[in-house]
């Protein structure tokens, strides 16, 4: 169902409403049927019940929470570590218990609906019938210092699934360059040559390349807009490492048509088949986490989605007037262009009156994740300096309460790491360092509060686990129930690993970033590269620092409390080789081929990735020659 306020008015006077589309000099009719006026009302009044729910559950629970770990670490007087200790505490509780409803409403909707995407992302869709608008629609592919061969060969991939789809007339391609290495940019104009030889009859390819790249991505799509946005209805914005089937292109921008409220449809990325290990073992995890998060998001959040940046489709017009980001104004690492473009942009979107929603169906919509620890820390900690400007822009006039609710979420994400390791050494440091009036616990309430906040933390995950657990049909997807098995005990022991490492990482990031250091936004490294002994070392002396401090506090206490810090302890002692051998290509093809961590794509292997596969094995064999 259509869910737009300028329509509203005349849903509710009846029951059918013939709508006419103009593109160009196609008009499109199509029927939207709609139920009585009060069945309108009251379909409205659901998604404000959902959040009505929704917000009572979260303050709910972080109310009992805050009380429980009052009481444990409360068991004779306030004091001021304690304060500060419980301040730390509360900070930490947004994300983590939003995080777990989202993750137990996406597993309810994924046992009560076939497919519960459909129940938290009601579009209308073209007749199929009905031909979808020539040259509606730009793929951009926004590039940046990148290897050029492999973004090459996921749009010469993509142009043949198109071409396969019969849906060329519908799309052009943009290359859209900010590279500043010369020899880069030599081989991307070759790249468009090559393109626009091989398909320009067909499709139209255009190649630009900024002198400077103002405003990065963000400032890169807007100079798009400016310069070639009346070409075209919608854009759908590609990183380097995107790679799109048809079917989900043309299902973009056919919604994008039956929608004309809808701003933003951001799709459910998932992560390409890799062979490195640590890349393997993340994204099964979080292919496992965002399905359940997402749909338990998009069931409250409505109309009010997420958008991730790439793998999306966005209106052209809306976009051109309602989210061009302002530059922050001063000389400090909150200040100059935005960073973390997208959710801004959604929130922009939001307040001129689209719509914003995600279309959480796997498959057909992919990225790469980075190949090894270094790699995947240099991207958090870009998202984290961006994400930190968020502060400078709740000042807005206009955003929606549930786009600020949203900035701020974003906000405690990394907020978080801090709040919790100020948490964890003011705990270690109570019974001893204040001598006036100790830190005392209660050991039985504390243990279940770990038991508690544990399970929250991993429940995105356990959610998606327990539910494909419990039938073999579901496991075997994933290789069978055996594979999944072993994939899951093998995630789990990599999280606990890569959590603490996480929150580290940030906390010092952003202690250097509010000294005054900005970070270099480089191009993501992609290929899987190995990192050495001495390498591993230099980069993560912080974690380890912390594991060795950790290991000694902790080998002066009993056998319970050390039972209870190995989660934290054991990432940060073993960082180094954690780093090193899930960097090791060898280690990337044993997991291959055990077949341990294969996503649905390797088990049964789509037409669109298929493509893809020859596209790059005829660029080999160019190549020897």
């Amino acid at each position: 169902m259509a869910r737009t306020s300028r329509k509203r008015s005349s849903l509710v006077s009846r029951a059918v409403a013939k709508t006419k589309v103009l593109y160009g000099n196609q008009q499109l009719d199509f029927d939207e049927t709609f139920s009585e006026a009060s069945t309108i009302k009251k379909r409205f009044r659901g998604i404000a019940g959902r959040r009505l729910v929704f917000g009572t559950l979260v303050v709910a629970t972080i109310l009992t929470l805050f009380v429980a770990m009052t009481n444990t670490v409360v068991t004779q007087s306030f004091s001021v570590p304690r304060i500060l200790m419980l301040t730390a505490f509360l900070i930490t509780l947004p994300w983590l218990v939003i995080g777990f409803w989202h993750s137990v409403i996406g597993m309810s909707l994924m046992f009560r609906h076939a497919k519960p995407e459909d129940h938290v992302c009601q579009l209308e869709t073209l007749d199929p019938d009905v031909a979808l608008p020539e040259r509606s629609t730009a793929l951009l592919s926004c590039i940046r210092n990148e290897d050029v061969t492999a973004v090459g060969q996921k749009l010469e991939a993509m142009l043949e699934d198109l071409a396969k789809a019969n849906a060329l007339q519908v799309f052009a391609l943009y290359i859209l360059s900010d590279t500043d290495e010369e020899d880069v940019g030599a081989q991307e104009e070759a790249l468009a040559a090559q393109l626009q030889q091989r398909w320009g009859t067909r499709i139209p390819v255009v190649y630009r390349r900024r002198a400077q790249n103002t405003g990065y991505k963000a400032g890169n799509i807007a100079d798009y807009c400016r310069t070639y946005g009346e070409r075209h209805e919608f854009f759908i914005t590609l990183d380097a490492d995107s790679y799109m089937a048809a079917h989900v292109l043309k299902g973009l921008v056919s919604r994008m048509v039956a929608n004309p409220n809808l701003g933003i449809l951001q799709t459910l990325a998932v992560g390409l088949p890799s062979k490195s290990f640590f890349a393997r073992v993340f994204q099964w995890g979080m292919r496992l986490g965002m399905r359940s998060y997402t749909l338990g998001a998009a069931w409250w959040q409505g109309g009010f989605g997420p958008y991730w940046g790439h793998n999306a489709i966005l209106r052209t017009k809306a976009f051109t007037q309602h989210c061009m980001l302002p530059v922050l104004k001063g000389k400090g690492p909150l200040s100059g262009p935005i960073l973390s473009h997208d959710q801004v942009e959604a929130a922009l979107m939001a307040k001129g009156g689209y719509e914003v929603r995600v279309w959480p169906q796997e498959g057909g919509s992919y990225e790469e994740n980075p190949p090894n620890l270094l790699g995947f820390i240099d991207r958090d900690l870009r998202w984290c300096h961006g994400n930190m400007q968020y502060l400078r822009l709740f000042g807005i006039k206009g955003l929606k309460p549930i786009s600020l609710i949203q900035l701020f979420l974003a906000v405690l994400m990394f907020v978080s790491s801090p709040a919790w390791l100020l948490f964890l050494f003011i705990g270690a440091l109570g019974p001893y360092a204040f001598a006036e009036n100790p830190i005392t616990y209660d050991g039985q309430l504390g243990i279940v509060m770990l038991a508690t906040i544990m399970t929250m933390v991993f429940a995105p995950v356990l959610s998606s686990m327990f539910y494909i657990g419990l039938s073999r049909a579901r496991a075997a997807v994933y290789g069978g129930t055996g594979l999944f098995s072993l994939g899951a005990v093998g995630f789990l022991f990599f999280s606990i690993m890569l959590s603490p490492l996480m929150a580290i990482a940030h906390s010092v990031f952003m202690a250097l970033l509010f000294m005054g250091k900005k970070c270099s936004w480089r191009g993501q490294s992609r290929d899987v590269t190995e990192i050495s002994w001495s390498e591993a070392l230099s980069k993560f002396w912080p974690q380890l620092l912390f594991g060795i401090a950790g290991l000694v506090w902790v080998s002066d206490q009993s056998g319970l409390v050390m039972a209870l810090a190995a989660p934290v302890l054991i990432g940060p002692l073993l960082v180094v080789p954690f780093a090193v051998l899930t960097s090791r290509i060898k280690a990337g093809q044993l997991a291959v081929r055990l077949r341990l961590w294969d996503v649905p794509e390797e088990i049964s292997e789509p037409e669109e990735l298929r493509q893809l596969e020859v596209v790059e094995a005829n660029a080999a064999t160019l190549g020897a020659r």
